[in-house]
């Protein structure tokens, strides 16, 4: 191969610059494993070093250049593959310095940890060469839709949503719809996705148009996009095995987020132990929305607020708590059980049962 770049570099094919860093690159992922028996100074590895990151750079700013990768679809696939071989080298000293105690290793590390401190797992594979290269393109920068990621992401979130189900069912028994929603959507939610993706290294591969990583809320969802692209393209690509794969995958990934959820589902009839306290004939519980619901920056889901009132015993339209979730239904489950928590509730039933018994 080494022969093959010098015919073509004295036949004027390539600049001398651009043959140097060809052969510098090809050389570096050569390296011997063990130090002791490289060919190479250390001299020569720190320029070797130099000229890998100024490829880096220059993958980086082609692919801001949409309008070349448009109008050039062979350069924007080399762009693409070289930018998988250097992930793919990225990944192997990784696990070369890992060994070695590294603190380069260590921060690259603890970016694929859970919040309980455990790893993240693998990352499946895509085997569809052409679906890969989609998952990390843009719309903007590629008009055909086959190979962008804009129906990849359609699929994946639906796939997303079924999985995410599934597993909170499974995990929760007897867990009300209600509280099935909003655990569901912590899970899907573009925040947690594009946080996945950065654990992965997805950043790096995507190629978006210039300045749209620079705006956060955009950014956000764009990370997600392409982290539900990738799920997509892992079962599309193995129509086999494909959504296995991807279903372990993602379990693996949410069940340290689901320890701390579950003991909640035993507060979700707080309505009803509420009903039966404070009402009786001629009373009303009134569940109102507060004030107008919020979309939060980046997350894609809203949060209501709702209040329950009181009517009866001696009281209008009291005031007993309020509550805020990601479906009003969560929302008016956390007002009551807010509810039952204040003093007042405790004194309406006891006038409850005084008028009552004296009936």
């Amino acid at each position: 191969m080494s022969s093959k770049r010098s015919r073509d570099a004295s036949g004027g094919r390539h600049s001398s610059e651009t043959d140097k860093r060809i052969k510098t690159n090809h050389s570096i992922a050569n390296l011997p494993a063990d130090s002791s028996t490289s060919k190479y100074d250390s001299a020569q590895k720190s320029q070797s070093i130099s000229h890998l990151s100024t490829l880096k750079q220059l993958i980086r700013e082609v692919k801001k250049d949409t309008d070349l990768l448009k109008a050039e679809p062979n350069i924007a696939t080399t762009i693409s593959t070289l930018d998988t071989l250097l992930l793919q080298k990225d990944a192997k000293e990784e696990t070369s310095q890992v060994n070695k105690g590294q603190k380069t290793s260590q921060s690259t590390s603890d970016s694929r940890k859970n919040e309980d401190g455990s790893r993240h797992p693998d990352l499946p594979p895509i085997l569809d060469d052409r679906l890969e290269k989609a998952v990390f393109t843009h719309p903007a920068c590629a008009n055909d839709s086959n190979a962008n990621y804009d129906r990849l992401e359609l699929l994946g979130d639906a796939y997303i949503e079924l999985i995410a189900t599934k597993l909170i069912w499974k995990t929760f028994p007897g867990l009300a719809s209600g509280r099935i929603s909003q655990i569901r959507e912590l899970l899907v939610k573009n925040e947690t996705l594009s946080a996945f993706a950065d654990s992965y290294g997805f950043s790096r591969r995507a190629v978006v148009p210039q300045d749209y990583d620079t705006q956060l809320k955009r950014w956000v969802k764009i990370r997600g996009d392409i982290f539900e692209a990738y799920v997509a393209a892992i079962i599309l690509s193995d129509p086999v095995g494909g959504y296995e794969v991807a279903e372990q995958w993602l379990t693996s990934l949410w069940l340290p987020k689901l320890v701390n959820l579950g003991p909640q589902n035993s507060k979700l009839n707080s309505k009803d132990e509420l009903s039966t306290k404070v009402m009786g004939n001629g009373t009303k519980l009134k569940y109102i929305e507060e004030k107008p619901s919020i979309h939060p920056k980046g997350t894609g889901s809203q949060t209501y607020f709702i209040g329950v009132y009181f009517t009866g015993w001696g009281w209008e339209n009291q005031h007993l708590g309020s509550g805020q979730g990601l479906k009003k239904n969560a929302a008016g489950d956390e007002a009551a059980r807010n509810a039952l928590a204040n003093p007042l509730v405790t004194e309406i039933n006891l006038k409850k049962k005084t008028l009552l018994g004296n009936k």
